[in-house]
C-alpha cells in the first residue's frame, strides 16, 4: 500500500462494506469515493470500485478480536481518584470482547442493567497493530503499529468497586457496544507530526469533561504498552489497544456526573478526528447509587 494518511471503513446504503482513503480525519458522508471491498485490497491497490459513503464502521481490519485496554495510564486520572488509585510499575492490561465494538456515530444501546450501575465515559487514544508480535522491546514496538484512532472505554463503575469484582476491571467494561472506535485510522507518520502537543478532549452534550495534552499526562507510551503486552504472549495482527484515560471521568466529578439517556459523547484527539456516539437507555433505569 502506498503510504496513507487517513483510511476509513464504511457501509453503503445497501450495506456493502468498503475501505477508502480520505484527506482529513473527518470522512464525509454521502459522497462518492474510490473504494476497496477489503482492507487487503486497499493495501494491494486492487479491485477498486466507486461507492457512496453511507455510514462509518470502525476503521479496523479485524473486528472479531479481543480489544486490549490499559488502566491508570494518565497521571491526572490517578490523582483525581484521591488516593483510591496509584500509578503501578507496569501497565495494567485487560480485554473487552469483540462484541463490545461499536462504530462512529452509532447510537449505543444501554440495557437497564447497565444504565443502573454507574455508566461512565473514558476518552482514549487507540492504536492498532500492523502484524503479529511476541516478546518485542519498546524500541521495536513502533514498527508494529499500523495506525492510531480514537476510542471510548465505556464503563459501569459499580462493577469496578473492589467489593464487587475484587478489583478486576473486565466485567465493568465488557458489555455489548461498550467500545466505540473511529472515525479514521491515521498513519503513525501523520499522527507523529503533531503528537508532542496532541490533546484529548471529551465532551458530554457539548460540555468539556476531559482535556489534556496526551504526552505530558500519559505514563506508558503506546510502544511501552505494546512491548509489555507481548511478553510471552502472541499479539495478533490488527489488535486494537485502548491506552487509558485522563482526569475528568464522571465517577470522580463532585457530585458524580454519570451518563444519562440521550447523552451525546464526543471524544476528540488532535489529528485523529472526533468520535461521536449517543447513549440510549432502551429499557429505562433503576435508581443509581
Amino acid at each position: 500500500m502506498d503510504n496513507f494518511k487517513y483510511i476509513f471503513q464504511f457501509q453503503t446504503d445497501s450495506r456493502e462494506r468498503f475501505w477508502a482513503k480520505c484527506d482529513s480525519p473527518e470522512p464525509v458522508l454521502g459522497i462518492s469515493v474510490t473504494a476497496y471491498p477489503a482492507f487487503e485490497d486497499l493495501v494491494e491497490n486492487r479491485h477498486s470500485t466507486t461507492a457512496i459513503v453511507g455510514n462509518l464502521l470502525p476503521p479496523l481490519p479485524q473486528m472479531n478480536l479481543p480489544i486490549y485496554c490499559v488502566g491508570l495510564n494518565y497521571r491526572s486520572h490517578a490523582k483525581e481518584a484521591s488516593g483510591q488509585l496509584s500509578i503501578p510499575a507496569h501497565p495494567p492490561v485487560w480485554t473487552k470482547p469483540a462484541a463490545a465494538l461499536s462504530a462512529p456515530n452509532e447510537s449505543i444501546p444501554v440495557s437497564r442493567f447497565c444504565a443502573s450501575h454507574l455508566p461512565d465515559w473514558e476518552g482514549e487514544l487507540v492504536f492498532v497493530t500492523s502484524r503479529e508480535c511476541r516478546d518485542i522491546t519498546p524500541e521495536e514496538a513502533s514498527s508494529y503499529i499500523l495506525g492510531y484512532t480514537v476510542g471510548n472505554d465505556l464503563s459501569c463503575r459499580f462493577f469496578q468497586l473492589p467489593e464487587q469484582s475484587g478489583g478486576q476491571f473486565f466485567y465493568a467494561k465488557a458489555f455489548d457496544k461498550f467500545a466505540p472506535i473511529g472515525p479514521v485510522l491515521v498513519s503513525p507518520d501523520t499522527f507523529n507530526e503533531g503528537k508532542a502537543t496532541a490533546s484529548l478532549v471529551t465532551r458530554i452534550n457539548g460540555e468539556v469533561k476531559q482535556n489534556t495534552i496526551i504526552q505530558k499526562d500519559m505514563v506508558f507510551s503506546p510502544e511501552q504498552v505494546l512491548s509489555w503486552m507481548s511478553q510471552s504472549t502472541t499479539i495478533p495482527a490488527h489488535t486494537v489497544v485502548m491506552t487509558g484515560t485522563p482526569a475528568g471521568v464522571g465517577i470522580f466529578q463532585k457530585p458524580r456526573q454519570l451518563l444519562k439517556d440521550g447523552d451525546e459523547i464526543e471524544v476528540e484527539i488532535s489529528g485523529l478526528g472526533t468520535l461521536r456516539n449517543e447513549v440510549i437507555f432502551e429499557d429505562g433505569q433503576d435508581s443509581i447509587m
